[in-house]
């Protein structure tokens, strides 16, 4: 883990229970909650814009470099 604080994002591997507010390939903000973490479960915020568990083995984290963060944060 990184010890500075910063953004954190997953990309999402697979969608297939969640169809509708996951989308494959698509790079989401991380939220930490370690019960959840615990429990095998991730928190994102996911195409409702609101933070949600999901389980952890559909994302892998990523690094995003600090200029393509920007970008999430204010929009396209």
């Amino acid at each position: 883990m990184i010890s500075k604080p910063q953004e954190k994002y997953v990309l999402c591997l697979n969608n297939d229970k969640y169809p509708a507010s996951l989308e494959v390939r698509k790079i989401y903000p991380y939220v930490p909650d370690p019960k959840a973490e615990s429990h095998n479960q991730i928190r994102i915020i996911d195409e409702s814009g609101e933070d949600y568990l999901y389980p952890s083995d559909l994302f892998i984290a990523i690094e995003v470099p600090l200029e393509a963060a920007r970008t999430f944060t204010h929009g396209s």
